[in-house]
């Protein structure tokens, strides 16, 4: 029951970050936080420093010791380079960019997806949400983005389309 609701407070901080029109390092870092304290409190908040790889996946995620820097290009790519995408498009693609990265031991889809739709919810757009009947495909389709990201993008414009 506490992990529903520190995924709701999760849920709930991306819409303070409404006005901000920006996503920085401590907000990625306080989301994972707010979900994860319940489940493991040490791990909250704070990057891995082990090395994960995902199930089913042909392709690694960053090394421990780039994610640091990692994530720092990706909070400067958001703050450059927003404005050259469609915002349905730029929240597509900033999930897929962070979950390449999967900078934490466990969690990392869940904060992908507040990622996304705290940026869909900045440019006034509706959440998009991934019903777990279309999980199998979600995960395909990021599997494939590693090569061609059209087909995960489109998925994601179908689901701000349904929302």
């Amino acid at each position: 029951m506490s992990e529903v609701l520190d995924h709701a407070k999760a849920y709930d901080y991306m819409f303070i970050l409404l006005g901000n029109k920006e996503i920085i390092e401590k907000d990625i870092l306080y989301l994972h936080k707010l979900f994860y304290q319940n489940i493991e409190e040490k791990f909250a908040g704070r990057y891995r420093d082990i090395p994960v790889f995902i199930t089913g996946s042909s392709y690694s995620v960053t090394k421990v010791e780039n994610i640091q820097s990692e994530i720092e290009d990706l909070c400067k790519w958001i703050i450059t380079e927003r404005k050259n995408y469609h915002p349905v498009e730029f929240a597509a693609i900033l999930h897929k960019k962070f979950v390449f990265i999967h900078p934490f031991k466990d969690g990392n889809g869940r904060v992908a997806r507040l990622l996304m739709n705290t940026a869909l919810i900045q440019n006034g757009y509706l959440p998009a949400l991934i019903p777990p009947i279309l999980q199998t495909e979600y995960i395909s389709l990021l599997e494939k983005a590693h090569e061609d990201d059209s087909l995960f993008i489109n998925f994601i414009i179908e689901r701000e389309l349904e929302s």
